[in-house]
């Protein structure tokens, strides 16, 4: 599959080791589009590194499981995240990057190196998620209707509304993968939905999640979930 001016067809094509950038309740997606708002020092530094190089940087979330943590403290990290590739930037002028990441495909965390970096480096592994790399496998079996019956209701819980047109023209996965990451959920939902096996598990994880939500806000009196 082409990414920016890349092509990542197998799982060896993503670099063994890559700069990690923890956000909790965050989530990429194989190709999906991340932006960010990039300041700290030190990230900044990965921008410039990555820039140089392969442009690849992983996201991934910062252990849930563990009650608060301190980023600036390296906290232990989930062992899935996602690896996506620079392919737009934009400097602010005040001392920020402005950037888009778009999602190659998901990793296992095999253990972080010495770098001698101020942000966090990983030796990673893509081998379990080799079917990243094929566009739109699966989406055939995801239940669209059912995805956008729980879309709708989400919408009209939170008195929202949507391009409608622009959603009947996506395609399932781009609805999925779309959808799944602008879900306005937290960390241990967020991890779920990276961790889903396959597209339609993917679906299904999501209208579960937000089916729950809504009787929940609905029982607790308070219909806005977001």
């Amino acid at each position: 599959m082409q990414v920016g001016n890349a092509t990542y067809d197998r799982p060896e094509d993503l670099p063994e080791t890559i700069p990690l950038f923890p956000l909790s309740a965050a989530l990429l997606l194989p190709r999906g589009q991340m932006p960010l708002n990039v300041f700290e020092p030190r990230y900044m530094a990965m921008i410039d590194a990555v820039l140089a190089g392969d442009r690849v940087i992983g996201i991934v979330q910062p252990r849930f499981d563990l009650g608060e943590v301190d980023l600036a403290a390296a906290p232990p990290l989930c062992a899935v995240g996602c690896a996506g590739r620079l392919t737009a930037l934009q400097e602010s002028g005040d001392g920020r990057y402005l950037l888009s990441l778009t999602g190659i495909c998901r990793f296992r965390l095999l253990d972080e190196v010495t770098a001698g970096t101020p942000f966090r480096v990983a030796r990673v592994s893509a081998a379990e998620f080799a079917e990243d790399f094929e566009p739109d496998r699966g989406q055939d079996e995801v239940d669209r209707q059912a995805l956008l019956d729980t879309f709708r209701a989400y919408l009209e819980a939170n008195h929202l509304e949507t391009d409608w047109p622009s959603v009947e023209r996506a395609s399932n996965e781009t609805l999925v993968n779309a959808l799944s990451m602008m879900s306005p959920y937290g960390p241990a939902e967020k991890q779920a939905l990276l961790e889903a096996p396959d597209l339609r598990s993917r679906a299904e994880t999501l209208v579960a999640i937000t089916e729950v939500t809504l009787v929940r806000a609905e029982q607790d009196g308070d219909i806005r979930i977001n």
